[in-house]
């Protein structure tokens, strides 16, 4: 993947200067020992009125850095300390006794993909990305309608995914809790939470409202583009 913003964060530890690392460093990156919440790509009101501020402060300062607090525990006192939090959640998905991790570290990288996906304005895409969505879904309104159906069509809490294959054939994709296309292969482009969280301050239960309103208007698509590469 390739991103705009600066992803790794330094802290003063007692023990001197410690590299704190991005949840999107690759798979075989240098790692410390822990991992740090980058912070949101804007102001805390920047998606308003789609997402209200109060929403974005519950979600990112308590769902977000909660999920960021239990992986750095969890990591800590297994055998999985000093890798990238993407090695963390895909070794771990497969251990049935690394659930906690497994949960807890996709939810950390799901959720910062999820913020650096949005943008105020929203837009449609362009380039290579624009042709990649004719292709595949026949152009913005083919593809808003899929990715529409998957966020819908989660049952209780999950995830909406604009994802590419191996070939750069583009496809959406739905994920229950805490899954991650990763784990099958395709690169994310972009998501949607649908966790409550994500939208019952604002939506109550009306989660269509919510879906058509990030989608109308706050996708970054430049995220999305950076992504297909």
């Amino acid at each position: 993947m390739s991103f705009s913003r600066r992803d790794v964060l330094r802290l003063s530890a007692a023990a001197g200067l410690m590299v704190l690392a991005s949840p999107f460093l690759r798979p075989g990156t240098a790692l410390a020992e822990a991992f740090a919440a980058p912070p949101l790509p804007y102001a805390e009101n920047a998606l308003e009125p789609v997402i209200s501020a109060r929403t974005v402060s519950f979600h990112y300062g308590k769902h977000t850095l909660g999920y960021f607090t239990n992986a750095n525990k969890l990591v800590a006192d297994s055998p999985l300390t000093g890798k990238s939090l993407e090695e963390v959640f895909l070794a771990a998905g497969k251990d049935p006794k690394l659930t906690g991790i497994f949960n807890n570290a996709a939810q950390a990288w799901n959720h910062v993909f999820y913020w650096n996906g949005l943008a105020p304005g929203g837009g449609a895409p362009t380039g290579k990305l624009a042709k990649a969505v004719e292709a595949s879904f026949g152009g913005l309104d083919g593809v808003k309608k899929a990715l529409t159906e998957a966020a819908m069509g989660v049952f209780g809490s999950g995830w909406a995914w604009l994802v590419a294959d191996a070939g750069g054939k583009l496809s959406v994709v739905k994920t229950g809790n805490a899954g991650n296309p990763l784990q099958e292969g395709l690169k994310p482009l972009w998501v949607i939470d649908v966790w409550e969280h994500a939208y019952y301050l604002d939506y109550q239960n009306r989660r269509a409202d919510y879906v058509g309103g990030v989608l109308d208007k706050l996708v970054n698509w430049d995220f999305a583009a950076k992504n297909l590469g």
